[in-house]
């Protein structure tokens, strides 16, 4: 089944862009309060990331792995009410330093996962993510 991409909104746009490494407009998108809700990769508590300076750092360290990230969305944006969800698709080039890897730079990682954002106003105020990192994990030959 092919799915015909909608129009992304201001907002989701600026969300994307922020994951494809443009944090310019994370202030004016992302509220105050913004809360994470997320299985972090060293077991931590996602609270500990909040407002928009929470989420650059989250999507800096994210980065890091593949510097050249890109993140696609595949279905969505669909909204109801003040919830957006999207899925998404990711691509790039493992860049070395992930804890356990053995995979040789430049392996090529891919892996997919499905956001849903809460909107405050003009603003994104809560987010819920759900990824494939067993996916990722396995490319970049952690534990292995």
């Amino acid at each position: 089944m092919t799915t015909t991409p909608q129009p992304l909104t201001p907002l989701i746009q600026a969300w994307l862009d922020l994951w494809n490494g443009d944090m310019s407009r994370a202030e004016t998108v992302i509220a105050p309060d913004f809360t994470i809700h997320a299985a972090m990769m060293d077991g931590s508590d996602s609270s500990a990331l909040r407002g928009p300076q929470g989420l650059v750092g989250w999507i800096t360290q994210t980065r890091s792995i593949a510097q050249d990230m890109l993140f696609k969305i595949e279905v969505g944006p669909i909204q109801q009410g003040d919830l957006i969800a999207l899925n998404w698709q990711v691509t790039g080039h493992y860049a070395g330093g992930f804890p356990g890897a053995t995979a040789p730079l430049g392996t090529l990682v891919q892996f997919s996962g499905n956001d849903t954002l809460r909107v405050q106003g003009e603003q994104l105020a809560e987010y819920w993510v759900n990824a494939s990192m067993h996916v990722m994990l396995a490319q970049l030959k952690v534990g292995a």
